[in-house]
């Protein structure tokens, strides 16, 4: 032991011995990794931040791209570049990463299995956003719930319903099951059933509910209205009427027709039944 420190302290170069030669080194080194580290991170921040700014740019660049999706892409991407910086960093300071890998893999797998829920949410939201069913502003039927699509998130999807009641959904309800998508076409067909009595002018009766929702300007004549005898009921001969309307005005103006029928028929004299019921007194 004592030669070794003998040795050690043995002027061997510019009157440095070999324990001080060896101590500079080691900080050169240490400083030289520290540096090259600093220059790494600083790097992976840059090119991470322009990288994540560009996919972004796609989005917003483009009206047919959903924002929402290039956010969390660009995010992803951010990370990833991130996450493999770190990697250089502490291979950088001789620290083994593949090791260090299949650790954050296995711990990756326990977290994953943990959150089962919020990634299917995850994953179904990613799937909502690429394939747009709906959008914003449509009047859609989701999970049970009707209402306005409010937002779209990567967990979960906001709807008003029809009473200005927010509903939020988790998203792996939405994509599981059907969706009615009440806005996805800009015409619906309405649909009503009015019925006169078995003595009224069924020529006559047509007539009258043609001219009366023809005479809507919310009406289409293109394609033509579908207005025929449909049932011969106990009390009343019923008509089955079918028109073309602007989805957008849809359900004001199919209760708006009903009430302007049922004006016109009465007007016009034609009786609407309903049925009735006599009761027999035992003597």
């Amino acid at each position: 032991m004592g030669q070794i420190e003998q040795l050690l302290q043995t002027e061997i170069y510019d009157g440095k011995s070999l324990a001080d030669l060896l101590t500079l080194e080691m900080l050169a080194s240490v400083l030289g990794n520290t540096l090259a580290a600093i220059l790494i991170l600083v790097l992976g921040f840059v090119i991470s931040g322009w990288v994540r700014r560009r996919i972004v740019a796609l989005g917003t660049g483009h009206r047919g791209l959903d924002d929402t999706l290039f956010h969390f892409l660009g995010n992803i991407a951010r990370y990833a570049i991130l996450g493999f910086a770190l990697l250089f960093v502490l291979n950088t300071f001789g620290v083994r990463t593949t090791s260090l890998v299949a650790a954050i893999g296995a711990a990756g797998v326990a977290i994953g299995l943990a959150l089962q829920g919020t990634l299917s949410n995850l994953a179904a939201g990613v799937m909502i956003i690429l394939f747009r069913p709906f959008k914003l502003g449509d009047f859609v039927e989701v999970a049970g719930q009707m209402g306005t699509v409010k937002d779209i998130t990567l967990n979960t999807t906001e709807l008003a319903n029809t009473g200005n009641v927010q509903v939020i959904i988790p998203n792996s309800e939405v994509w599981g099951n059907i969706i009615v998508n009440y806005s996805a076409y800009p015409t619906r067909r309405a649909e009503w059933s009015f019925g006169v009595g078995y003595g009224a002018n069924l020529a006559r009766a047509e007539r009258v509910i043609r001219d009366t929702i023809m005479a809507d300007e919310r009406s289409r004549s293109d394609p033509e209205p579908f207005i025929q005898v449909n049932a011969l009921n106990d009390s009343s001969v019923d008509f089955l009427v079918r028109v073309w309307v602007d989805a957008s005005v849809y359900f004001q103006y199919q209760a708006d027709i009903k009430r302007k029928v049922k004006e016109a028929l009465d007007d016009a004299g034609i009786d609407i039944p309903f049925p009735t019921r006599t009761l027999l007194q035992a003597s």
